[in-house]
């Protein structure tokens, strides 16, 4: 028996299986639960093929979970995007039937024929960072509100209030202060502590989870921390959202992806440059804090860039996007460098995966999966060009 591919429509409860051969003929078709049981019955079901790879739809999204069982289970694993899988069946043709049969065929044909599809790793690593990095910023949001209700509430016990910047240490010295005389002011006295007492548990959890962060920054051995601005926090949220890089062709469609590449607007005419308010808006914050950190150094090469474009004539604003976006371009670079280290040093490192042939085992079409050479990394370099 020849070698298959396995194309898979992933939902929440179900899972579409589609099994082409090197034809392009449907072999067979089935449809799991999306449970531990329901995966036992794949098992039993892929078993029949000896020679196979898989095609998922959206590795990184609701197929995640099954792809990273699979590739668990030794299988190879390609991802398809969904717009791939989407024009593979309208080019099919069928009168424009959407089924999860049909859709599980298209991701299947697009497996089988489509070159530069990114093979699926494990990703543990990239994982955990992201949960690091969200449960932080659950974190800090809920510190800010919990000192807004302190201040809220000090403005009632204490004439004018306090500073903003406001520390549990501080609201408890502030507190100690403030000695109510009726039974109301006593209630209120009452509530401020707790909310303080509140500050002073989030407080120890940020600096708890900022230790962890560490920790697993460094087992990453990533270089993105090279990059001006990125410490163990900003290059947190950048290896948990971007995950496998080889998800991006180019510095170009990393740079799509976060939203510091510029976009066009316009009808009826030619299009006009615009900024673009999509792309990962947590991975554009990161660029930005990395951007403002550099022009505030004047020593780094990032101020000086930023001074050269306002004397060009750019205002503010346009002279931070330019920089974000040579930003976005540098740490595109160390991703990429990163997951070339990974590769050689096999499971243990950082994750990262190249783009792959596709299931018949062509080679990439030139272009498809060129990667930039990394540059030169050095703490005080902003970004190349």
């Amino acid at each position: 028996m020849g070698k298959v591919v396995i194309g898979v429509d992933p939902h929440k409860r179900l899972n579409a299986v589609c099994v082409v051969d090197s034809r392009g003929q449907v072999v067979a078709s089935d449809q799991f639960d999306n449970s531990a049981a329901g995966f036992r019955e794949l098992k039993k079901f892929w078993r029949q093929w000896p020679q196979r790879s898989w095609a998922v739809e959206g590795a990184n999204g609701v197929g995640k979970h099954l792809a990273q069982r699979l590739v668990a289970e030794g299988e190879t694993v390609l991802d398809v995007s969904t717009r791939r899988a989407a024009l593979a069946r309208v080019h099919a043709g069928g009168n424009g039937r959407k089924t999860d049969d049909t859709d599980a065929e298209s991701i299947a044909m697009v497996g089988l024929r489509t070159s530069g599809l990114a093979q699926v790793r494990p990703d543990a690593l990239t994982v955990e960072l992201k949960l690091l990095a969200n449960r932080r910023d659950e974190l800090v949001s809920m510190r800010i509100q919990a000192a807004c209700r302190i201040h809220r509430d000090l403005v009632v016990v204490l004439p004018g209030g306090v500073s903003k910047r406001l520390s549990a240490r501080y609201a408890r010295q502030v507190l100690a202060r403030v000695r109510p005389r009726d039974e109301l002011g006593r209630l209120r006295r009452q509530l401020l502590a707790d909310q303080v007492s509140d500050l002073e548990a989030i407080d120890r959890k940020i600096l708890a989870i900022n230790k962890q962060i560490r920790a697993k920054i460094k087992a990453a051995k990533t270089t993105v921390t090279d990059v001006f601005g990125f410490g163990p926090i900003n290059t947190t949220r950048m290896l948990g959202d971007v995950g496998n890089v080889a998800r991006f062709k180019s510095r170009h469609h990393f740079a799509s992806y976060n939203g510091t590449a510029p976009t066009v607007w316009g009808s009826g005419g030619p299009s006009q440059p615009a900024v673009n308010p999509k792309g990962n808006r947590k991975l554009n914050h990161a660029i930005h804090l990395a951007a403002v950190t550099q022009v505030r150094s004047k020593t780094s090469e990032g101020h000086a860039y930023y001074a050269r474009k306002v004397a060009e004539g750019k205002t503010h604003k346009e002279a931070m996007r330019a920089l974000k976006r040579r930003i976005s371009d540098t740490v595109y670079r160390h991703l990429v460098a990163d997951a070339a280290a990974s590769a050689e040093r096999g499971p243990g490192g950082q994750v990262g995966a190249t783009p792959t042939a596709s299931a018949t085992g062509s080679t990439p079409t030139a272009g498809s999966s060129a990667r930039p050479q990394p540059g030169p990394r050095s703490k005080a370099t902003p970004p190349a060009a």
